[in-house]
């Protein structure tokens, strides 16, 4: 990407919020996932970080981070399409890490379809299967290996209260998701578990630019920001820090915008 996106490998300071903790981090090799690896490494954290077999180049640049700041660091490629998978997941970052006290599910999934007619059911099931299943099955997994104190972290969107007319499942399934986590905060608070989300608006991620939509969209985005640009990852990495650190334990069933002042 040009520029490149600033998910704080040089930028983000740490000041140990996250000592001690274990992480699994969905979608950690690009992105929002990226810049909260980075942060939570310098937090203080041990992470696992899960991504696409194709996006490995990546992926081993952030556990390269990682293991800079003294942390542990597990890599496990795969798709979380499968409810297998996310099992299987889950487990092994718990072995690996020696226990499992944060989850951000974080990798999702849209294509830029503005058509209806011309929606194929094959992205809608994709849409569905990463951003509303692979979630549930996340979360049924750790939970059951989460000890009080523990806490889940959603990565939602803006397009869950505005709409994108263009990604209509992916808005549909966000909108969905924000939700779910709130109900989900509900009937874990007596596990001593606690769920929330956070919802970017336009954060200059590879998904801006590498799932179909024309250029012309990313520059509109720059836009209709009402601080007139786009957010970087590491911006977005602060919420999911707090979000997850013990000192956040009233906050739960929650969803945390930042959007550059759109929503």
């Amino acid at each position: 990407m040009t520029p490149k996106p600033d998910c704080g490998e040089t930028s983000y300071r740490g000041s140990g919020r996250l000592a001690g903790r274990k992480a699994l981090i969905t979608g950690g090799d690009s992105g929002i996932g990226r810049a909260v690896a980075v942060a939570f490494a310098r937090e203080g954290a041990d992470v696992a970080i899960n991504y696409l077999p194709e996006e490995e180049a990546d992926a081993r640049e952030v556990i390269t981070i990682i293991r800079q700041e003294g942390r542990q660091a597990v890599a496990i490629p795969g798709d979380i399409r499968t409810e297998e998978f996310c099992r299987n997941l889950v487990a092994r970052a718990a072995s690996e890490l020696g226990g499992l006290d944060i989850l951000v599910s974080n990798a999702g999934y849209g294509w830029f379809l503005p058509d209806i007619l011309e929606h194929p059911s094959d992205k809608f099931d994709q849409t569905i299967k990463t951003n509303l299943y692979a979630p549930f099955w996340l979360s049924k997994a750790a939970i059951a290996v989460m000890k009080p104190g523990s806490s889940i972290v959603f990565t939602n969107s803006v397009t869950a209260f505005l709409p994108a007319d263009a990604f209509l499942d992916y808005s549909a399934t966000k909108a969905a998701l924000v939700a779910f986590t709130n109900a989900l905060a509900q009937q874990v608070a007596k596990r001593g578990i606690r769920v929330n989300g956070v919802a970017p608006g336009a954060i200059w991620t590879p998904m801006q630019v590498y799932f179909g939509a024309p250029d012309h969209n990313v520059q509109n985005l720059n836009a209709i920001t009402p601080i007139g640009r786009m957010g970087q990852p590491v911006e977005m990495a602060p919420l999911y820090v707090t979000l997850a650190e013990e000192t956040g334990s009233f906050i739960t069933g929650s969803t945390w915008s930042a959007d550059g002042g759109r929503h």
